[in-house]
């Protein structure tokens, strides 16, 4: 197990630039993860981190003393002293363990005939990981994201998405208005002016569901290339939603919709 004691440690000032700077992350192809959640999700969907990172109260943690003992022979290992690792920590309390991991590179070219999420301009790191997380969940695989869109791999995104980045075929960087015109299925926005209610809709697929920023929603060339636009109900005084909450809404209506019609067809051939 190597040991780094030092911040003049070559080593621990690359793992320092990995931490901090999105530009290293992008030039590298590598993230931190930071903790066990993070670490054990990626090793079910990609296999074993690059290394793994331990402070000295850390290491002797039965969780932490658990995950490594199943690791392979041979496994990258460094031992910091908590100042040292509390420095690189991405979170408030140190969770005592953290990895350095390739992300993975989508499964897949793009789909334009396959369930989507479209990220058009979301900028909060916080709002995009939970979108991730909502349409991990609801079965939708592929994720499109505008240019300048919060990074999908920094350590806020990541947190907030809780392991769901890596059950994803995440594009970064996207055409927006020319994946959607290309696109054959139904290209979906929310509109607080749309006549359509999402309850009245139908919703069969296959569906490019697009959300929009904080602030624009989804934007003119965009929102010019979808083929349904729709409102989410809101009977009360609010006079919005935040994206993640309308987006986890109008992902899970569709599951529940496609369930619904796949339990009728199950009834009438019986």
């Amino acid at each position: 197990m190597r040991r780094i004691n030092s911040r003049e440690n070559p080593h621990y000032r690359a793992l320092k630039r990995l931490s901090e700077s999105g530009r290293e992350r992008r030039k590298s192809g590598r993230v931190l993860l930071d903790g066990m959640h993070l670490i054990e999700a990626y090793g079910r969907h990609c296999g074993a981190p690059e290394e793994i990172l331990l402070s000295d109260s850390g290491a002797g943690r039965p969780e932490i003393a658990g995950y490594l003992a199943g690791l392979p022979a041979g496994s990258r290992m460094t031992s910091l002293p908590d100042t040292l690792f509390a420095d690189l920590a991405l979170v408030d309390t140190p969770s005592g363990i953290m990895a350095v991991a390739s992300w993975p590179k989508p499964a897949r070219a793009i789909d334009h005939a396959t369930d989507t999420v479209v990220l058009d301009g979301i900028q909060d790191p916080g709002n995009v990981g939970s979108i991730l997380r909502s349409a991990a969940a609801a079965g939708f695989r592929q994720i499109l994201l505008s240019v300048d869109c919060a990074q999908v791999w920094s350590p806020k995104t990541l947190r907030a998405a809780m392991g769901a980045h890596f059950q994803l075929d995440i594009h970064e960087g996207c055409d927006m208005p020319g994946f959607l015109g290309a696109y054959r299925g139904r290209a979906v926005a929310t509109a607080l002016a749309a006549s359509t209610s999402l309850y009245a809709a139908s919703l069969e697929g296959p569906l490019a569901w697009v959300f929009g920023s904080e602030g624009q929603g989804v934007r003119s060339p965009a929102l010019a290339v979808t083929r349904l636009q729709l409102r989410i109900p809101m009977p009360g005084a609010t006079e919005s939603l935040n994206v993640a909450a309308a987006a986890a809404i109008c992902l899970f209506e569709t599951v529940r919709r496609r369930q619904e019609v796949a339990g009728s067809l199950a009834e009438d051939r019986r």
